[in-house]
């Protein structure tokens, strides 16, 4: 058996669009001059809201604000973000024999309403959200102490530098995901344990 701790958005949740719109949206109310682009979330060493706001030029002042505009963007959505292909039935599989966690900078409340919408509630154990105090690595560490015996194998699956830097100043194996926010080649300068092109190939590396 292993632990698996997942990253939401751009991992398990197709949510490119809706962070290019929540964030112009914010940046327009809070009277921030910027047009959102992916090179906005491709170009970022840390994948967070505050980041991303601070990339877009939102004055310090104001970042706190901006999180909890997308943040309730994200929450007020009528109906939550698609899944990627395939990616449902992986989290099936795998959580027949593995501990399934998710690890994200959104708020646990947005990860549990999608999971419910794509029928996977029952095949994750916890969720550690921008609501659960402490950093990625620590996070990281109370779900290994929660979840993993000793011996058992470790893995966080992420779509940016960010994640794959959290999981080895943890001491886990890191794979990151080539269809989420930032390039195959950002990934790989990041030294991941794995790079996976497609969920297929998540289940191979895992099982």
């Amino acid at each position: 058996m292993s632990l698996i701790l997942f990253d939401f958005d751009g991992v398990l949740a197709d949510t490119l669009g809706d962070l290019l719109q929540f964030g112009q949206e914010a940046c327009n109310e809070l009277g921030v001059n910027h047009t959102a682009t992916q090179d906005d979330l491709s170009s970022l060493e840390v994948m967070s809201f505050a980041t991303y706001g601070q990339q877009m030029g939102v004055p310090n002042h104001l970042i706190d604000e901006f999180v909890r505009r997308c943040l309730a963007k994200f929450g007020g959505k009528k109906s939550p973000p698609g899944i990627f292909k395939g990616l449902a039935e992986v989290v099936r599989q795998l959580s027949t024999s593995n501990v399934i966690g998710v690890i994200t900078g959104n708020s646990s409340e947005n990860v549990k309403t999608f999971l419910a919408e794509h029928g996977l509630e029952g095949c994750v154990s916890a969720i550690y959200g921008v609501d659960t105090p402490g950093s990625k690595v620590e996070k990281i560490s109370w779900a290994r102490n929660q979840f993993a015996k000793d011996g058992e194998s470790v893995f966080m699956v992420g779509d940016s530098a960010s994640d794959i830097r959290a999981a080895k100043e943890a001491g886990i194996k890191s794979i990151a995901v080539t269809w989420g926010h930032q390039s195959a080649e950002t990934l790989t300068r990041a030294k991941p344990d794995y790079l996976v092109h497609s969920p297929e190939e998540l289940y191979k590396v895992i099982k």
